[in-house]
């Protein structure tokens, strides 16, 4: 694994432009609505919702927003894919390993949310199939709860981006000229530049921060 791992991102780094972005956003309106549900799951006995869910889920409605961003290049030309596959990065004893939510763009937040959790399980268990693997057209890596603040992730090819994300914070923030208590999270996205531009990763990077502090709108 680690053989294989070494050569899929010495390849990326060496082949691929990467250029980096970075958001914060205001996670307070996430974490309120994920309290509120998760407190209603806990008298049902329904499903709990992770952070990693949400920002799933984000991703997911920004890319169709802006497609262009959902794409590969494939040397003298660029695919833009008519799929969401949402690779997400799991750490094991071994190493890394992505498996994919594929046709995300069908699936709830419900569904996600219960799809990743049995990924991450068999991923840890050695158990994940190959083609689980297969069809990912954009990776999620998060190390908030590792306690990471800010990182630049490395492209995961054939794919044209890769969104960071990291620790919610509390810190001091300025609202209406007031210095009050905030919750920030950093969003980083490395991308391959020979596909996305500046702009279009700007535009990308400003719909899933939309989302994250009006989580509502992924609801609806």
């Amino acid at each position: 694994m680690r053989r294989i791992i070494a050569e899929r991102l010495l390849t990326s780094k060496t082949t691929i432009p990467h250029f980096y972005l970075h958001v914060e956003a205001d996670a307070s309106a996430l974490m309120d609505i994920r309290k509120q549900i998760n407190a209603q799951a806990e008298v049902s006995h329904g499903n709990k919702y992770t952070v990693n869910d949400f920002i799933l889920k984000a991703v997911i409605n920004a890319l169709q927003a802006v497609p262009a961003v959902n794409a590969s290049f494939q040397g003298d030309h660029i695919v833009q894919f008519s799929h969401i596959g949402v690779a997400v990065a799991v750490a094991v004893d071994e190493g890394l390993v992505a498996p994919v939510v594929k046709d995300a763009a069908a699936k709830s937040l419900l569904q996600i949310s219960r799809e990743v959790k049995d990924l991450a399980a068999r991923a840890r268990e050695n158990k994940l199939l190959p083609n689980e693997f297969d069809g990912g057209t954009f990776t999620v890596s998060n190390l908030g709860a590792s306690g990471v603040q800010s990182f630049d992730a490395i492209v995961n090819p054939p794919q044209a981006a890769i969104l960071a994300v990291g620790a919610i914070v509390e810190k001091p923030v300025v609202s209406e000229g007031q210095i009050v208590p905030g919750l920030r999270m950093d969003l980083g996205l490395s991308c391959d530049h020979r596909v996305v531009d500046g702009a279009v990763g700007a535009e990308f990077l400003a719909q899933v921060k939309k989302l994250i502090e009006k989580p509502a709108l992924m609801l609806v």
